[in-house]
């Protein structure tokens, strides 16, 4: 019986080994109903809450991906889709600043009232140094 018993617990652990094997692993900040919509897949997952400043140290890496998914997207429709994703990171890192979309909106519109904003298309080539 004792030799059943080993022989099944090392069965269990081989299929629990090669369960880990295959599962990928991310190590990154996921949006807050990922677990939900994996749990509702049928599969397993691990997380575990951030602390404050690797949280923000995700959400910048996080900012970067979406940035670059941006960069790399090849129609509109797409490169939306990356904005809205973007600006789902802006929002959580005002937030973990201590601010809000709303303050944040406020110090854009500033500088865009002081520098102006993009909307002109201007491309400055050089400046001539006296």
């Amino acid at each position: 019986m004792y030799g059943l018993f080993c022989s099944l617990l090392k069965a269990d652990i081989v299929i629990v080994k090669e369960r880990k094997r295959s599962m990928p692993v991310y190590n990154k900040l996921v949006r807050d109903r990922i677990p939900e919509i994996i749990k509702n897949s049928g599969k397993i997952y691990r997380t575990r809450v951030l602390m404050e400043e690797e949280y923000i140290s995700e959400l910048r890496k996080k900012a970067q991906e979406e940035l670059n998914e941006y960069i790399t997207s090849q129609t509109s429709e797409e490169a939306i889709e990356e904005l809205a994703d973007l600006l789902e990171v802006v929002h959580a890192l005002a937030t973990a600043h201590g601010s809000s979309i709303e303050d944040l909106e406020e110090v854009r519109k500033r500088k865009a009232e002081k520098r102006g904003g993009f909307q002109e298309k201007i491309f400055l080539i050089d400046v001539e140094d006296e």
